[in-house]
């Protein structure tokens, strides 16, 4: 019985976006320091580009603030997220590469049948731009930040994903490239491959690292499932 258990596809895979799916962390760079620049700073830190990664506009516009040395008094802080998603809508129009191999493993899991969720912390507007270029075909359900209690790393989206397509999330793999996605991942049960894109992961018991998405099959992902079964 645990070798039937073990080699068991997940019951559904649920991909984070920026920097898992597609490369468009550089995009929200480049957004972050427009805002920046405009309240009269320069430039992002390493540090700070490291602390927004994979987190939610709110938390992302704190930092800028925050590196600007300017207090984020509700109405300036409305006008420069106005202006953080103008910005970024615009560069996502001009279309947003993959990351390698993702769109190969997007038609991998699809072809063998297992539901697939989009989980990201980006908001639906931003989302549904993304979605126009990479194809919303590839998902059963998405899931973004602005529609749960709580973004990441808060449980809340995995969650949600999870109760949408009606599978247990402890039977599922989820796959991210974030600290932060990763730790809301691995709060809500389900296990993960990490794939990393900024920075490095390191290996733990509730995850497995891969270095990219190439050549994914999915004995890969159920391997990820059973590797993580047995460490916790």
């Amino acid at each position: 019985m645990p070798a039937e258990r073990a080699v068991r596809p997940p019951a559904a895979v649920l991909f984070d976006m920026d920097g898992t799916l597609i490369d468009s962390e550089k995009v929200w760079d480049r957004s972050l320091v427009e805002v920046l620049r405009w309240l009269g700073g320069t430039d992002l830190s390493a540090a700070a580009r490291r602390e927004t990664l994979g987190g939610n506009l709110q938390s992302s516009l704190r930092i800028v603030f925050r590196e600007a040395g300017v207090e984020p008094e509700p109405e300036l802080f409305d006008k420069a997220a106005r202006m953080l998603v103008e910005k970024t809508a615009e560069f996502f129009a001009d279309g947003l590469p993959w990351r390698p191999g993702a769109p190969e493993a997007l038609r991998t899991v699809r072809a063998a049948g297992i539901p697939v969720a989009l989980v990201t912390n980006t908001g639906r507007h931003l989302t549904d731009k993304a979605l126009d270029g990479i194809g919303r075909a590839h998902f059963d359900v998405t899931v973004c930040g602005d529609e749960v209690p709580h973004g990441k790393p808060a449980p809340d989206p995995y969650l949600r994903a999870a109760a949408l397509l009606d599978v247990p999330v402890g039977d599922c793999v989820a796959v991210e490239d974030s600290p932060t996605g990763i730790r809301a991942a691995e709060t809500a049960g389900a296990a993960v491959l990490a794939v990393p894109c900024e920075v490095s992961i390191p290996d733990a018991p509730g995850r497995v690292v891969r270095e990219s998405l190439v050549g994914l099959r999915v004995e890969d992902l159920s391997e990820v499932l059973a590797a993580v079964r047995r460490g916790r």
